[in-house]
């Protein structure tokens, strides 16, 4: 019996937006927002002048929130917020589940733009033990679309970036990618299925 080929395409992934439903940061500082009782757009207004401080790893979560609970007046403890912020994720079920199935041999990695704390409590998830390579932005030191980031990914993925298609669900990270070498696949959870013919047609080696 002849030996299966060795496959040559692989894929990597977004997190926020593609493994999650709507962004992480819109429901993160709604739900603040709510248990604290003040105005979304106080939270929103400390809370995006000052996440890129978590993106790249120059703060800790609680230096984070410290920030923000001074500036918008939340009367919230730390380990209250760390509950509430890591209880925001809304899982995209159909996605994990192409995660899953994705064929013995297929490489896969993630580069994400995220922050201290969550990025390892996505790694405890029994889920991720899919992925071949994991980048976050906050332990590198740079988020997408910089080169560097995708610089990056490609040497974690251990392959070159034309092998790899990179899913994202915001086209600018998609034209970085292009620009690094890699295949883009544009996502929304809305055209799963659609996505899903893509993606096989992509590791089939169909252009």
């Amino acid at each position: 019996m002849s030996e299966s080929p060795v496959r040559t395409r692989h894929v990597a992934f977004d997190w926020g937006g593609v493994f999650t439903v709507g962004t992480f940061d819109g429901r993160s500082t709604q739900n603040v927002a709510d248990r604290a009782g003040v105005p979304v757009e106080r939270v929103r207004e400390s809370y995006f002048r000052h996440v890129r401080q978590l993106e790249v790893g120059a703060w800790s979560l609680p230096q984070f929130w410290t920030v923000l609970q001074e500036e918008a007046g939340i009367p919230l403890p730390y380990d209250e917020f760390e509950e509430l912020y890591l209880g925001s994720v809304h899982d995209n079920a159909p996605m994990y589940a192409t995660l899953a199935a994705l064929p013995e041999g297929v490489r896969v990695g993630l580069l994400s733009n995220n922050y201290p704390v969550v990025s390892d409590h996505l790694r405890r998830d029994p889920r991720f033990g899919r992925f071949d390579a994991l980048v976050f932005s906050n332990e590198i030191g740079h988020k997408k679309p910089a080169p560097e980031a995708f610089a990056a990914l490609q040497e974690a993925m251990g392959v070159p970036a034309a092998q790899v298609a990179f899913v994202d669900d915001v086209q600018e990270n998609i034209d970085a990618a292009h620009a690094a070498g890699f295949h883009g696949l544009l996502y929304h959870h809305d055209h799963h299925e659609q996505f899903g013919r893509d993606l096989a047609a992509w590791l089939a080696g169909e252009d």
